[in-house]
């Protein structure tokens, strides 16, 4: 009697692009409220007036939090899944943005510097989505799972151009309990209709074991210094760019405009993003990596100019924003396949953490460097230039990585 060997079964992923739809719209509720601090700081400026520190201080203390946050959440939702882990961030967030409001009501700094810590947990939402979404999408197109949900960014662009034109349609109070409203909804919408995938399985490896085994991978390290750049740039100037531009440009850029300008810039980064990883799953993450970093220093040279306000200023802020979001693409697909599997979530957390803390320090070097005199933050955007030069190096000596076909 001969026996056949059981044939392995293949985990029905045909609900994956519904799912990661599903969680990239979660994560743009969550960036959104990330971001809603930053498209009003004007009006926090001039009703609790408040000098560059102070401001550089409010609009960093939400990225820090999300930042340090993601390491922590990247590992849960390695272990309680992303159904869970998306629900509990949208709602525990939601204290914040009231916290804000009541801030901004009562103009107190101190409280809004402290809603902002809060709020940094809405930030960590990105760490969840990484490991959720991976399993949901065979090996060769990861690159494209992660890009999809990579989207979700464009809560950033949402919170530039939308908060402004809400506050000044509705009010600055029920703006912000729409807000609340609305993170509540797609949290319920979650739980009720979100699921994991197949191929996913639980990791019951306690949280400070399996950080510090993602810590002693060698792809963790390279790969955060990698996003610190791509993400960390399109953080710090999607946080920092309304203030940039009505500085340098006050007589051309209203705070209306910077915010525009602010939700395109988001936005090319945003639809670059997925590009990005496609791309890397075609011709290898390292390669779009390096096209990547060659294009933010190139941009940030020309914006280191200060040119006039016009067509060149806006199309290279354009371009920037586009070759970050390529990098981000490419990152998270080099991730993938130089991770084992129950260590994606904690080197996916790590390394979005490095993206966070990127977007952390800019603001805070911006407003630092600024100068009076010349209305200048050309000093800022030179060390963008260095680091950035520096990171093209950095990845030119890395290995390669493709997932198998």
């Amino acid at each position: 009697m001969t026996t056949t060997a059981a044939r392995p079964v293949t985990p029905d992923l045909r609900a994956g692009l519904g799912q990661v739809i599903l969680a990239t719209l979660a994560s743009t509720v969550g960036f959104w409220a990330w971001m809603v601090i930053a498209p009003l700081q004007n009006i926090y400026a001039t009703e609790m007036g408040l000098d560059q520190g102070q401001i550089s201080i409010m609009l960093a203390t939400p990225i820090l939090v999300g930042a340090l946050g993601r390491v922590v959440v990247g590992a849960l939702t390695d272990r309680f899944g992303g159904r869970k882990m998306f629900t509990g961030v949208l709602l525990t967030a939601v204290p914040a943005v009231l916290l804000v409001a009541l801030a901004g009501t009562i103009k107190s700094y101190p409280l809004l510097v402290a809603a902002g810590f809060i709020l940094g947990v809405a930030g960590t939402i990105f760490a969840v989505g990484i490991p959720f979404s991976s399993p949901w999408f065979p090996a060769t197109r990861r690159g494209l799972a992660t890009g999809i949900f990579g989207m979700g960014m464009i809560g950033t662009a949402v919170s530039a151009f939308v908060t402004p034109r809400l506050v000044g349609a509705i009010g600055y109070l029920p703006t912000h309990l729409l807000l609340a409203a609305v993170m509540v909804a797609m949290a319920a919408l979650v739980w009720f209709t979100m699921k994991e995938s197949p191929a996913w399985s639980s990791s019951s490896q306690p949280l400070i074991p399996k950080v510090k085994g993602a810590l002693k991978l060698a792809v963790t390290w390279e790969m955060a210094f990698l996003y610190a750049i791509v993400f960390g740039g399109f953080v710090a100037f999607s946080t920092y760019l309304p203030k940039y531009l009505t500085t340098i440009y006050p007589d051309q850029v209203d705070p209306v405009g910077a915010g525009t300008r602010t939700a395109l810039f988001a936005a090319a980064a945003v639809i670059a993003r997925p590009i990005g990883g496609v791309l890397a799953d075609r011709f290898g993450p390292k390669v779009i990596s390096l096209i990547s970093l060659a294009g933010i220093v190139a941009a940030a040279y020309v914006v280191g100019q200060q040119p006039p306000e016009g067509v060149l200023t806006g199309v290279t802020f354009l371009l920037m924003a586009a070759a970050m979001g390529l990098g981000m693409g490419a990152v998270f697909a080099w991730i993938g396949p130089s991770t084992p599997p129950d260590k994606v979530g904690a080197v996916s957390g790590v390394v979005a953490a490095a993206g966070g803390l990127g977007g952390f320090f800019p603001p805070l070097v911006m407003g630092a460097t600024y100068s009076e005199e010349t209305n200048s933050y050309a000093l800022g955007l030179w060390l963008l230039v260095l680091v950035g030069a520096a990171a093209l190096v950095v990845a030119g000596m890395l290995r390669d990585a493709r997932a198998p076909r």
